[in-house]
């Protein structure tokens, strides 16, 4: 007995007029060139819909020739894979199914990039999660977690609202599906991203019901309580506020780079970039950059640069990045060719909100949540310090400038890399802190450019509160290094830390507020402060002044009066 159901990936569309006109008229002509498509116009789905068929042929694999240079055997297989699409409308909406490479004929800037995403947060079981896929603005970090047998939500370490879940996938928690009704002692699951994967009526009539039962999950509830910081980051809609927003990041094209714009993978195409093996960027130009191993995306910045104001947005968006699965990046080669403005990721301010650039789309932090935490962040920041730092001479750097402060600042101690060794943290050590005051505050220093440096800067007092609080070793160790440095003072009996600051120098001297801390610093912040205070430990947070450096006839540097 055939099966009554199959497990496909939907997506819905945005923009598209649920017409066979307007479903035809969305499709990329390229795409459908290289399929050899042909078109087909399906009357029993009850509405509009338009089926394409092809397959992207290759004469000879890639490979044929690889091989033959290694064994000395010619070899010649060819290539072809079928592809299959479904568009089709269902009470007004545009909605598309990909056959085995069907989904690349789904043109990326019709997708509704967070469909998938916002079921999978109303109806996956939080406490039986078996992947995600989060990434971490500003430095470009994509985290895949995999867990076959499922788990809870909080255990699989995705830091609140400091990451933006991209995939989210588990255990259905219970909807009326095709495959739920023909087996509902049986326990289903699905993916969702931009597209929706699960498995769905193969029957026409089945197909339809199963579209309208999710497009009803999204229409009428809510997110799970569990789940529900994964739609805190949210599209921003307005085509006003899009322009603005293109124009501030076309000025910041245009200016040498500054770490607030960063290359990040697309979400809906990390298997793509896997198995990638070379790389080409085409911006603005007829001759194509090198291939190279990876995006290089310095090349795309500096090509960004040189336009026209007003244009270098433009120039991202039409010009174009090209995945190729073999090195020597030929035509056969190729996997897949998108808009080079997918694979950067920007973060701008604008009127006193801040936005961020992914996949090619804008999204802005919910504003109750950033509010909750812009006055945490400034609670950590206003409290007065109990530490008394010495202003950072521009342009030392932030080794010297520690190993300055016990010069200008008695009592203070630097263990700047001078790490802790333990049975468990071998090679480099831990560092347990920068710089130790005198009342045994561990003081974590950073010069920040972006987000990424103070995430590594958090991440260094977590490792190291946990190392002095659980490793008898790693406290030892410590108390030794302190003994030896303050010439037999040493650190109180089964010491623990009880406090820990962050001091930081922004870039250009600007003053630590948050207003200039970095948006995702802060969210990383507190949710750091909320750690540390869960293990009893105060958290201060302090901005170093900047002073410009004075030279003396003898050519030594010295602070500006």
């Amino acid at each position: 007995m055939a099966t009554r159901t199959s497990k496909r990936t939907l997506y819905r569309l945005r923009g598209v007029t649920p017409t066979v006109d307007g479903m035809f008229d969305a499709l990329d002509a390229r795409q459908l060139e290289k399929v050899h498509a042909d078109f087909d116009f399906p009357e029993n789905l009850g509405g509009p819909a338009v089926l394409v068929t092809g397959s992207f042929e290759q004469s000879v694999a890639s490979w044929c020739d690889e091989i033959f240079r290694t064994t000395g055997i010619e070899v010649s297989r060819p290539v072809n894979r079928s592809a299959g699409l479904l568009m089709l409308a269902v009470d007004g909406e545009v909605y598309a199914i990909g056959y085995d490479q069907g989904f690349r004929l789904v043109p990326d800037r019709l997708k509704d990039h967070r469909f998938g995403l916002s079921f999978a947060s109303r109806r996956v079981d939080p406490t039986r999660i078996r992947d995600v896929v989060s990434h971490t603005p500003g430095g470009g970090r994509t985290d895949i977690t995999v867990v076959p047998g499922g788990a809870s939500v909080w255990s699989l370490g995705i830091v609140e609202h400091a990451q933006i879940v991209r995939r989210l996938g588990g255990h259905l928690d219970g909807i009326p599906l095709t495959i739920s009704r023909d087996n509902p002692a049986r326990i289903f699951s699905a993916e969702g991203g931009a597209g929706l994967r699960l498995r769905l009526g193969v029957e026409g009539a089945d197909l339809i019901a199963d579209i309208r039962a999710i497009a009803r999950v999204l229409r009428e509830e809510r997110p799970s309580p569990e789940l529900e910081f994964v739609e805190h980051v949210v599209p921003v809609d307005d085509p006003g506020l899009v322009t603005r927003l293109e124009s501030v990041l076309d000025d910041l094209l245009g200016q040498e780079s500054d770490g607030r714009i960063g290359v990040a993978v697309p979400a809906d195409h990390w298997d793509d970039y896997t198995a990638a093996q070379a790389f080409r960027a085409r911006i603005n130009s007829d001759t194509a950059v090198r291939a190279t191993d990876d995006l290089d995306l310095g090349y795309v910045l500096c090509r960004a640069r040189v336009q026209r104001a007003g244009r270098r947005v433009t120039a991202l968006r039409e010009g174009t990045v090209t995945l190729y699965r073999h090195s020597r990046a030929s035509r056969a080669d190729e996997i897949w060719t998108s808009s080079a403005l997918r694979w950067i990721e920007a973060e701008v301010s604008l009127d006193s909100h801040r936005y961020f650039l992914m996949d090619e789309h804008w999204y802005e932090i919910d504003r109750v949540y950033l509010q909750v935490i812009r006055s945490h962040a400034e609670r950590l920041m206003t409290r007065s310090s109990s530490v008394d730092l010495p202003p950072w001479v521009v342009g030392e750097t932030e080794r010297t400038y520690n190993a300055s402060v016990p010069d200008q600042r008695p009592g203070y101690v630097c263990f700047d890399r001078d790490n802790v060794q333990t049975a468990l943290h071998r090679g480099n050590g831990v560092e347990m802190c920068d710089l130790l005051s005198p009342d045994n505050a561990l003081i974590m220093v950073k010069r920040a450019k972006g987000s990424d440096a103070l995430s590594h800067l958090f991440s260094q007092a977590l490792v190291a509160v946990q190392t002095l609080r659980n490793s008898p070793e790693g406290r030892e160790r410590f108390a030794e290094k302190v003994a030896a440095a303050r010439k037999g003072r040493c650190l109180p009996e089964a010491f623990r830390p009880s406090k820990v600051v962050f001091a930081i120098l922004l870039k250009d001297g600007a003053n630590l507020t948050a207003d200039t801390l970095f948006p995702f610093s802060q969210v990383t912040l507190v949710q750091t402060a909320r750690t540390l205070a869960a293990w009893g430990i105060q958290v201060e947070v302090v901005g170093i002044a900047s002073t410009p450096s004075a030279v003396t006839s003898t050519g030594r540097r010295r602070l500006a009066a």
